[in-house]
């Protein structure tokens, strides 16, 4: 026994080699047949690598004192100062509160809007009736923020705007929306809802076409009408995607966007629009306060990464889908 160790451990190191040999030649002859389509995502990688990844390095400016001048590793390192800074500011309550609010309100209102679109979408049965719809939904999503604002002053406006037009044609006061604490976030929410639950609602019509047309005829003779086939076969198939796009919404919970708040709120609305974006924007490239705005983004990331994680584990629990 003892004279055969070796010569069984050679054989074990040679059939280790060899499968290693094989994988290398599988891999190889992989790359060599999927080399176009490898080429074609060379270009996104690349792009990730550059702009996504690497500048993600940048953020250890978030536990030093940067200075452009000394650059990121000549400034001073001062640990969770800025982290501490932020908890303790009398803004750290505001900007959070604004942020939470605003997603919950965009979610609560706007996740089953473009699921309700694509299910009354899907029953047209005239085509270019049907393209048309769907092409006039897609089209505010294309439309640039600043021009969304600017529509967004133009029927709003107390003198002239087509809102407050109809409502003092109707006996009412002109309001002033966008001066009025109280409607800010409704015409926030409301606008984005319209610029985007047309081009939300494509994963969701692309689902309704993989479900097979012999569950609704089913559905039909069992004497479901289209708000039963609804209900029971059209919802429950794409169940998956809803959960897995309503987690992805989860994960973005702290993220609203700051250009459309920047150019919205005046000092008016300050105190119910002002979001955590909009004050690292503020406080990181205005004021040039970069480790203060770095950590404070940083902070953002960590939450949205959390709710995340968090979600996703409550959703593979509880309904065996999840994003991994």
């Amino acid at each position: 026994m003892a004279k055969g160790t070796p010569l069984g451990a050679r054989n074990i190191a040679m059939v280790a080699l060899r499968g290693r040999q094989t994988m290398a030649a599988t891999l190889w002859q992989s790359i060599r047949r999927d080399r176009m389509l490898l080429l074609m995502v060379l270009p996104v990688v690349i792009h990730y690598l550059i702009f996504i990844y690497y500048p993600m390095y940048g953020n250890i400016i978030a536990f030093k004192n940067y200075s452009p001048v000394l650059g990121i590793h000549g400034s001073e390192w001062v640990g969770f100062r800025y982290f501490t800074q932020f908890f303790n500011s009398p803004y750290f309550g505001r900007v959070v509160r604004n942020t939470l609010l605003i997603s919950l309100y965009s979610i609560l209102w706007g996740f089953p809007i473009p699921i309700l679109f694509a299910l009354m979408t899907n029953d047209l049965r005239t085509k270019w009736f049907k393209r048309f719809v769907q092409a006039v939904s897609y089209i505010p999503y294309f439309l640039s923020t600043v021009v969304i604002c600017g529509m967004l002053f133009k029927f709003l406006s107390p003198s002239s705007g087509i809102v407050n037009t109809i409502i003092k044609a109707l006996g009412g006061k002109a309001i002033h929306f966008l001066l009025m604490p109280e409607w800010f976030r409704t015409v926030f929410i409301a606008s984005g809802i319209w610029q985007g639950f047309g081009w939300q609602s494509i994963i969701y019509l692309a689902a309704l076409t993989s479900i097979n047309p012999e569950l609704y005829e089913a559905a039909h003779v069992d004497g479901a009408g289209k708000l039963r086939q609804a209900f029971h076969v059209s919802i429950p198939c794409i169940m998956p995607t809803i959960i897995v796009t309503f987690i992805l919404q989860i994960g973005a919970l702290m993220s609203v966007g700051y250009e459309k708040v920047i150019l919205l709120y005046n000092p008016n609305t300050m105190g119910v629009g002002d979001v955590i974006s909009s004050y690292v924007y503020r406080t990181g490239l205005v004021e040039s306060n970069y480790s203060f705005g770095a950590a404070v983004g940083i902070f953002n990331s960590v939450i949205n990464f959390t709710l995340v994680i968090v979600a996703n584990q409550l959703s593979k629990r509880f309904t065996e889908t999840s994003l991994w």
